[in-house]
């Protein structure tokens, strides 16, 4: 995009951080969603007609429909958010857009809610929340409300990127044993600081380990990875967390197995048709659910927004942005 003294359009298609709205429109011809509700397809149509830099979220659908309809004047898809795959790559590099997001600030957050609701299910602090509320508990009993211990447990992390090794740093401080499977195997140094156990076969990783997480972004290969076969390899008393996204479990294999006793229990923070749920997991008290709020804290979506302008900036300056996962087709 030529540097100009006109100022770009950027549409940005969901309410962001206060601070960073603001900044937004300091530095861009700026056209916020004050409503906060998702667009509907017929305004993203509206929006990619008239903007030449789109900022969506993980939420929004820009698939070869949309971005058919859009304006020759869109260069840039600033996207929200570490994920990619809401958005149509191939047409994307045709019509010559570059696409960016926003890695790494949201390691540590997500890492953070992968614990807990490792330890959530493993310690049904959900069936216990529950019964405080209803006003069914009746006092401390010896065998009441018991779950399991995670100290030297068996974590097997699916993915090893940032968020997976974050995820095995904190579980090391809880005495687990940490074991993983990977495309590529980490650094020997990484490995070694963690004393972690590469699996090549994630088949033999998943019919040994205690607790399953799913920290792998969704791609076409990883779509269904934990399938009904896969599933089926896990120990009945192992417990699997996904606070990657939805679509890498086989959502309604797991939800069968955790109805039959097949599997010990589920944290889940997305869903495989999300924002909908699957009505036979709410029914589980085994299971604890949460909104995709992984990523959600004040901190980690100011630096996100700080990602987008950054990236914005650079691009409109005519150089190369920093979190560029797709260049346009020359």
């Amino acid at each position: 995009m030529p540097t100009s003294a006109k100022k770009p359009i950027v549409v940005v298609t969901r309410k962001l951080p206060d601070a960073i709205e603001t900044r937004m429109m300091e530095l861009f011809d700026t056209r916020l969603n004050l409503d906060d509700k998702p667009m509907t397809p017929a305004q993203l149509v509206e929006a990619v007609k008239i903007a030449d830099v789109l900022v969506p979220t993980v939420t929004d659908r820009i698939d070869a429909r949309l971005l058919g309809q859009a304006g020759p004047q869109l260069r840039l898809i600033a996207s929200f958010g570490t994920g990619v795959d809401h958005i149509d790559h191939d047409t994307a590099r045709q019509r010559g857009i570059t696409v960016t997001n926003t890695p790494g600030v949201l390691t540590e957050d997500t890492a953070d809610m992968t614990m807990a609701l490792l330890l959530a299910v493993a310690r049904r602090v959900g069936e216990g929340e529950r019964l405080v509320r209803a006003g069914k508990w009746t006092g401390w009993a010896p065998t009441a409300m018991l779950g399991a211990r995670i100290w030297g447990k068996r974590l097997g992390i699916v993915g090893m990127g940032r968020i997976g090794q974050a995820l095995a740093w904190r579980a090391r401080g809880f005495g687990m044993a940490i074991h993983y499977h990977n495309r590529r195997r980490v650094p020997a140094e990484t490995e070694a600081g963690l004393e972690a156990t590469y699996w090549e076969s994630l088949d033999q990783m998943l019919a040994r380990m205690d607790i399953v997480s799913v920290n792998c972004p969704h791609t076409p290969a990883t779509y269904h990875l934990l399938s009904a076969r896969r599933l089926k390899l896990m120990r009945p008393t192992a417990i699997i967390v996904n606070t990657a996204r939805g679509e890498v479990i086989d959502e309604n294999a797991m939800t069968r197995m955790l109805r039959a006793g097949e599997l010990a229990g589920a944290g889940l923070d997305v869903f495989e048709q999300e924002p909908a749920v699957n009505p036979k997991l709410v029914e589980l008290d085994k299971v604890v659910l949460l909104p995709h709020m992984g990523s959600a804290t004040l901190e980690g979506r100011i630096e996100m927004g700080q990602k987008v302008i950054i990236n914005i900036k650079t691009f409109v300056d005519g150089h190369r942005p920093p979190d560029r996962v797709l260049a346009a087709m020359l």
